[in-house]
């Protein structure tokens, strides 16, 4: 089992920047990525990679503007998020895996999972 924990959510205007950090209890998953869900809509995987950060997916909606990085030394996986704009309101999860990587993470889902955080883009 591993513990999640998102920070770094909040209020932001459109055409800003925010950066979410996700620490983890441990390092003893294969997959990890962040996802989101805004109200009404599905959830939608939008940057997983493998544990070692050789495999990383993107979702169409986030790519050249969202970027998934890590600190093995803090146990943290960062989303550091460009560009904002109205539609990428939700509240992002992070979520790692045992067995998926990359992009079918991102599709499939995992088995564990944070908390969450709020985004909000609005002027």
């Amino acid at each position: 089992q591993v513990q999640l924990v998102e920070s770094g959510g909040g209020l932001v205007q459109p055409g800003g920047s925010l950066r979410l950090s996700c620490t983890a209890s441990s390092l003893d998953y294969s997959g990890i990525g962040w996802f989101r869900q805004a109200p009404g809509k599905e959830r939608e995987g939008v940057a997983c990679a493998s544990s070692k950060f050789d495999m990383i997916y993107y979702a169409d909606s986030v790519a050249g503007r969202f970027t998934i990085s890590r600190d093995n030394a803090k146990n943290t996986v960062s989303l550091q998020m460009n560009s904002l704009n109205p539609e990428d309101s939700a509240v992002y999860y992070c979520a790692a895996d045992p067995h998926l990587v990359a992009q079918e993470l991102c599709v499939i889902g995992a088995d564990y999972w944070g908390k969450g955080t709020l985004v909000t883009v609005s002027s």
